[in-house]
C-alpha cells in the first residue's frame, strides 16, 4: 500500500491548482465534440424514464414505469435491467432495458404494514435483492414503527429468504452493499469495516478491518460515495478522508479498493473539502463537483499523475449531479430540474442543454453501445 506524505502533496497540489485554475471566460470557442454512441436514460415525472441517443442528444422514445413515479433505481451488472424502487418506497418494478418491457414487480406491505424499501443492491446474476427495509404499522390512533432490517428477497419464490444481522447490533437507516464479479460473494460496508458473506448461505465467511489506521499516525478511512459504473470488475475507486498525523487535520485522497485482494491503493491530495467523485470510462481521469452557495466548480483528477489536474468555475445548480459520457468526451449534469446539460471533459465549456419536459426523478444511466436484451427468468 502506497500512501503520500500530506505536507509533500499540499505544496504539490497547491502550486498545480492555482496554475491550472481557469475561469471558462478564458476557455476559447466551443469545437463539435462527440460523446459516444451509448444510450441514456434517466427518470421523468411522473411515470417513465427518457431514452436518449447520445451521439445526437435526442430523445428517442421512453421505458414506461408502472408501479407509480421512478425513484431510486439500480443498474444490473450486465447493464440488461433496471431494478427501481417508486417514490413512496413500497415497490419494486424490474425493467427488460432492452424490450422495455416490465419483467417483475414486487412489494412487501400488506394491509396496514407498510414496508418502505431504503436501499436496494440486486444481485449480479438476478437470483435475489438485498434491501434495507423500514416498516411502519398503522394503527387506529398511533403509528408503530419497527427496527429496520437488512434482507434478502428471492426473486424466484417471491418471498423474503434471509435477514441479516446489523453489525456490532447497530441498526442503521441505509447500507452500502456490493457483488463480487461472480455473484458468489457480497461485500457489507459496516462503518470502516467491510463484512464478507457467502451469497449462498449469506453467512458471514469473512471481515476486512479497514477501520485501522492506513500508516502509523493516521486516523480510520472515512468511506466517499461509490460509483463503480466505469470501474474494473470487483474493484471500486472512490474519494475517501483521513486524518493526517502531524496537524490532525481532515485530509482528502483518492483510494482505490481491492474487494477480492483486501488491498487499497490510497494517497493524498490536500485539505478535505466536499467534492464528488466520478470516474470516467479510460479509467485514468475522474471528475468532481464543488458545489458551494454562489461557488461551483469542476474538478478534474490525473489518476495515473495522482493528482488535482484542473479546477474550473462554472454556472453550476444550487443541487446538481455529475456523470461522464461513454467515451469520457463529455460530461452531463443534471438535477434538479428538467434538464441535462453538456459539458466539454477537455476545455469545461458549455455545449447544449437536453429538455426532458418533465423534472428528473432518478440517476442518470449512460449505457454504451447496442443494448442487449436480457432473457426473462422470473
Amino acid at each position: 500500500m502506497r500512501v503520500s506524505r500530506f505536507w509533500f502533496h499540499t505544496l504539490v497540489v497547491g502550486a498545480a491548482v492555482s496554475a491550472l485554475w481557469l475561469p471558462l471566460s478564458a476557455q476559447g470557442k466551443v469545437k463539435p465534440v462527440s460523446a459516444g454512441t451509448g444510450t441514456l436514460y434517466i427518470g421523468v415525472f411522473p411515470d417513465h424514464f427518457k431514452v436518449i441517443d447520445e451521439a445526437t442528444t435526442t430523445i428517442t422514445g421512453k421505458v414506461p414505469f408502472t408501479s407509480g413515479m421512478p425513484r431510486r433505481t439500480s443498474l444490473s451488472k450486465d447493464r440488461t435491467r433496471f431494478y427501481t424502487v417508486e417514490a413512496q418506497q413500497e415497490k419494486v418494478e424490474i425493467i427488460d432495458i432492452a424490450s422495455r418491457k416490465t419483467l417483475d414487480a414486487f412489494t412487501l406491505s400488506q394491509g396496514n404494514r407498510k414496508v418502505r424499501i431504503k436501499t436496494l443492491e440486486p444481485d449480479p446474476l438476478h437470483r435475489f435483492v438485498m434491501m434495507v427495509i423500514r416498516p411502519v404499522v398503522k394503527h387506529i390512533d398511533h403509528w408503530e414503527i419497527e427496527p429496520s432490517s437488512i434482507v434478502q428477497y428471492d426473486l424466484a419464490t417471491h418471498r423474503v429468504a434471509n435477514t441479516l444481522p446489523w453489525p456490532n447490533g447497530e441498526e442503521r437507516e441505509n447500507a452500502t452493499m456490493q457483488f463480487s464479479p461472480d455473484g458468489k460473494l457480497m461485500y457489507l460496508f459496516s462503518e470502516q469495516d467491510v463484512l464478507i458473506y457467502d451469497t449462498t448461505t449469506l453467512k458471514q465467511t469473512d471481515r476486512w478491518e479497514l477501520s485501522k489506521p492506513v500508516e502509523e499516525g493516521y486516523g480510520a478511512f472515512e468511506f466517499g460515495q461509490i460509483d463503480a459504473a466505469n470501474d474494473e470488475p470487483g474493484f471500486y475507486t472512490a474519494m475517501f478522508q483521513v486524518q493526517d498525523p502531524v496537524q490532525k487535520r481532515r485530509i482528502m485522497g483518492i483510494g482505490r479498493v481491492n474487494l477480492a485482494a483486501k488491498k487499497v491503493d490510497f494517497y493524498t491530495l490536500g485539505p478535505a473539502q466536499q467534492v464528488g467523485f466520478t470516474m470516467a470510462p479510460s479509467r485514468k481521469v475522474a471528475y468532481g463537483l464543488y458545489n458551494e452557495i454562489g461557488k461551483y466548480e469542476f474538478w478534474k483528477f490525473d489518476l495515473e499523475g495522482r493528482k488535482v489536474a484542473a479546477r474550473v468555475e462554472f454556472a453550476g445548480r444550487p443541487r446538481m449531479s455529475l456523470k461522464t459520457s461513454s467515451n469520457g468526451k463529455v460530461l452531463y449534469i443534471y438535477n434538479a430540474g428538467d434538464t441535462i446539460d453538456l459539458y466539454d471533459a477537455e476545455t469545461f465549456t458549455f455545449m447544449k442543454t437536453i429538455d426532458l419536459g418533465g423534472d428528473v426523478t432518478s440517476d442518470l444511466f449512460v449505457v454504451p453501445g447496442p443494448v442487449t436484451r436480457a432473457k426473462p427468468t422470473n
